[in-house]
């Protein structure tokens, strides 16, 4: 083969080898320019300068949504069931490698948990907050069945524990499959209200980009509010909102907590969240009550009062409510 055949047989093949890079870059997750923050943790506290204090800013801040990232901070979240299939209760296994490839069996416990597993339906029909188990080799497990095929996005919420430099709280998110017959659904409309297993919760408030704004929850029951909630995971209330479309992660708490003299166990869980940008969320929030753990899901805009500028019809309040299944959204 003369010179000229040789380097036109080399480009060729660094052409494929660049465009094959490209289409998987396209095929796997988002990368953003910046790490995505944890929802909860966002804050727009300033680097501290020579010779001057930290200083707080309490007023608006930068939102980031985690989730968007398989690895970040020097840890990767890898999934060892990328597929399963619908209707069946499968194992599912995951590993937090470190930067060296190794697993991570140390975290630090937040909310009375070493990590927390958030599942969810593209279409953000279908949503589960687990609780799996940790082997002592490193490995995560979970049993999950899920009602539909289609595609699925699991969030690793956790914070790596036994050295004071590692990077805090992280939500790493990775794609799960489940084979089958797939129709997608769009995205449940807008609403105020909602109910799940006889309980009716309604929400007030407005979700802003770039502006902390209050989220206010009420759960009644039978006509009547409930105000004897039960402390789930530290609080009477989980809110975990996931944005359309690329569901980038925002993971939020109450500003109380059971016990403080001051949060009254109902009937109303207020939250503070800052969406990152603006668009459709789908909110989430879990609630206990007589010892069992229920999920009450809501469709918002930002920019408009919480559940869109009116009251949805009693269908389309029963279609938005709950994981898409039972309304629980729970596994343990």
């Amino acid at each position: 083969m003369n010179t000229a055949v040789k380097i036109t047989a080399f480009a060729a093949v660094l052409a494929a080898s660049f465009g094959t890079a490209y289409g998987v870059g396209v095929g796997v997750d988002p990368v953003n320019a910046e790490p995505a923050a944890h929802g909860e943790h966002t804050s727009s506290e300033q680097p501290k300068e020579e010779g001057k204090e930290k200083v707080k800013d309490e007023g608006a801040g930068e939102a980031r949504p985690g989730g968007l990232q398989v690895s970040e901070g020097g840890y990767t979240f890898d999934l060892g069931t990328p597929r399963i299939a619908a209707d069946r209760e499968t194992d599912l296994r995951f590993t937090i490698r470190d930067d060296q490839g190794g697993k991570l069996t140390s975290y630090t416990r937040e909310h009375g948990k070493d990590l927390h597993l958030i599942l969810a339906s593209r279409d953000l029909t279908t949503y589960r907050h687990l609780h799996p188990e940790l082997a002592a080799d490193g490995t995560w497990s979970t049993p999950v069945k899920l009602p539909e095929a289609g595609d699925y996005r699991l969030f690793a919420d956790f914070t790596p524990g036994g050295d004071a430099e590692e990077p805090g709280n992280l939500t790493l998110g990775t794609d799960l499959a489940v084979s089958g017959a797939y129709r997608p659904s769009a995205v449940p409309a807008p609403s105020r209200t909602t109910t799940v297993d006889g309980y009716t919760v309604t929400l007030a408030g407005e979700l802003r980009p770039g502006a902390a704004e209050q989220l206010r929850l009420k759960v009644s029951k039978d006509g009547r509010e409930v105000t004897d909630l039960q402390p789930y995971l530290g609080s009477y209330g989980h809110l975990v909102a996931l944005r359309s479309g690329d569901l980038g992660y925002l993971h939020v708490h109450p500003g109380g907590e059971p016990g403080d003299g001051k949060t009254k166990p109902g009937p109303e869980v207020s939250f503070h969240a800052t969406a990152p940008s603006t668009g459709t969320y789908r909110l989430f929030l879990d609630f206990q009550h007589k010892g069992e753990v229920r999920t009450a899901a809501f469709t918002v805009r930002t920019g408009e009062p919480a559940g869109g500028p009116s009251d949805a019809t009693p269908k389309e309040s029963a279609e938005s409510g709950g994981s898409g299944e039972s309304g629980d959204g729970h596994e343990h």
